[in-house]
Order: structure tokens, then C-alpha cells, then sequence
């Protein structure tokens, strides 16, 4: 009898979940037990001393960045649309490559302005991917199920494939594979080698009816993995994506209004239990103890 080995890297959590400053949110999710983070523009820029002491803040919490978030609205445009939109991704590029951050997170065209010429969004992004290089950053791009012309993560994925860079890739969340009804078995078509983030989160009703619904259920009232009632079908997504041989970070990405209300150590420890169960109930693998969350499985024979 074999067993399934390997090693998958940390899950981690989003800052977007947690209400209080900056120092308050690290603080409650390494002490919830925690190695990673995923952080947005807005943790830094709103810092109180600034965007240098934010930094240095997340390098002394210990926490290692799972990725940042996010660039908006980038692909598609043209003229000065185009050249505003280079300069806002290189000033994100900056702030994510000065957290040691390996990833940004790129979201689906929203804009009205935006092409629907796939190869266009593509030759897009391998210039933004070709500015992430010198910075050893990666670049996940995600269709967000709002999206002008890229709204599923096969949309997505067809235009990684046509951009062909070697560090652009896929960035996957859950909620808008949910929001979409995309099939499932449309992950085994990926590459795990190219998917660069995946992002789990749930919500509280079966569907999404409407483009306007899709947006405040994602911005207000997603839960946790196993807080909603999609819990078989993103159990489904994990086992797949372990399946296919995603050896890349998960990060909840939950955008609830509700836990901005409660104090961040009590958001952190419902998400530190979402950890649990994907790691005990849905992928049957061991979890140490709060302050090493690391799930890890080993290959072996018997």
C-alpha cells in the first residue's frame, strides 16, 4: 500500500478579514497559528508611519507574504489609459517586491475601455509579467466572475496560455468558481506548474443570480471554508488541485463585513479552524500545533 507524499506549502489568511491596524492583524494571525500572510496595497498605504514602517513591521512579525493584492483593471486598454495603468503596476510591483513578496495578484478587466481580443489582454500581461522579472515576482492572473471579457478561471487560464511568460500564471479563488458555476473538472486541464495562488473562500446561498449580487457577496458576506454551505464542492476544488500536484500556497480570501465587527484574534482563530478542516477532514493530513501551520504528507510504501 502506497501513501501520498510530498509537501504542500502553508495555508494562510487574508489581512481583508481582519478589522484594526496593521501590527493588530499580524499579531492575531501568527498568534492563531499562522506562518504566512496575504496582504493588500492598502495595508501599507494606510499605515499610520508609513509605508517603510509597514514593511518593516510585516518582516518583524515573522509572517512570510503569501502574495499581494491587488492590481485592477490592467489589460485591454490603450493610449494614455494604457500608459497610466504601466505606472500604476509599476509602483505595485515596487511596494510587493519590498515585502519580499513573490506574487501579485492581478484581477480581471472590470473597465468598459477593455478589449475582448484575448491576444491583446495577453500581450498585456507578458509586458507586466516582462516588468515582474527583474523583481523576481510572479504574476497571478485571476478572472474575477465580474470581469469584463475574463470572468472564469478558464477564460484566465486561456489567456496565460496565449501570453505564454514563464512567471505569469494563474491565480484561482474559489468564490468565483462558485459565483460562475464552472465546472469543476475544468481544473484537471490545468497546469499546476502555472497555477501561482489559489484562494478559498465560501458563502451562504446556493447561487448567485446576478452580475450586481456577485459583487456584494464578494465584497461583504464570503465566509470561510466549511462556513458555508459549498463546503462539498470546495472540498471538491482542494482534493482536485492536490490530485492534479498544486504544491503552491492556499489563502482564505474572505471579505465579510460581519468579522470587520469583531475583535481580529477571534476572526483569525474561525480561520485557524477552517485550516483544520481542510487539513484533517478534506485532505486527511495531520496538523501541528498553532505556531507551525504546515501541512505536510509523506510519499512511502508499506
Amino acid at each position: 500500500m502506497s501513501h501520498f507524499a510530498g509537501n504542500i506549502a502553508d495555508i494562510g489568511m487574508g489581512t481583508i478579514s481582519l478589522s484594526g491596524t496593521l501590527p493588530m492583524k499580524l499579531r492575531a494571525v501568527r498568534d492563531a497559528g499562522f506562518s504566512q500572510i496575504m496582504l493588500m496595497a492598502r495595508d501599507l498605504t494606510g499605515h499610520a508611519e508609513g509605508v517603510a514602517a509597514a514593511i518593516e513591521a510585516v518582516r518583524a512579525s515573522g509572517l512570510r507574504v503569501t502574495g499581494f493584492q491587488m492590481l485592477r483593471d490592467f489589460e485591454g486598454l490603450s493610449g494614455n489609459l494604457h500608459d497610466y495603468k504601466i505606472d500604476i503596476a509599476k509602483s505595485m510591483l515596487e511596494m510587493c517586491a519590498a515585502l519580499g513578496s513573490r506574487v501579485l495578484l492581478v484581477g480581471s478587466s472590470t473597465s468598459i475601455h477593455a478589449t475582448a481580443d484575448r491576444d491583446i489582454l495577453a500581450k498585456d500581461l507578458r509586458k507586466l509579467a516582462m516588468l515582474a522579472v527583474p523583481l523576481g515576482i510572479k504574476v497571478a492572473y485571476e478572472g474575477l466572475s465580474w470581469g469584463r471579457h475574463v470572468n472564469e478561471f478558464t477564460h484566465a487560464w486561456d489567456v496565460v496560455c496565449r501570453a505564454d511568460a514563464p512567471n505569469l500564471g494563474l491565480g484561482f479563488d474559489s468564490f468565483h468558481v462558485f459565483a460562475t458555476k464552472t465546472l469543476l473538472e475544468e481544473i484537471d486541464t490545468l497546469d499546476p506548474e502555472k497555477i501561482f495562488l489559489v484562494q478559498l473562500a465560501d458563502f451562504m446561498w446556493q447561487e448567485i443570480r446576478s452580475v450586481e449580487e456577485r459583487i456584494t457577496t464578494a465584497r461583504t458576506f464570503r465566509v470561510f471554508p466549511g462556513e458555508g454551505v459549498h463546503s462539498a464542492q470546495l472540498a471538491e476544488v482542494v482534493t482536485r488541485l492536490d490530485r492534479l500536484g498544486y504544491q503552491g500556497d492556499y489563502s482564505f480570501e474572505v471579505f465579510n463585513d460581519d468579522y470587520q465587527q469583531m475583535p481580529p484574534a477571534t476572526v483569525a482563530e474561525r480561520a485557524y479552524r477552517a485550516a483544520l478542516w481542510l487539513g484533517e477532514e478534506v485532505l486527511k493530513r495531520s496538523v501541528p500545533m498553532p505556531g507551525q501551520m504546515r501541512l505536510r504528507v509523506q510519499r512511502a510504501a508499506g
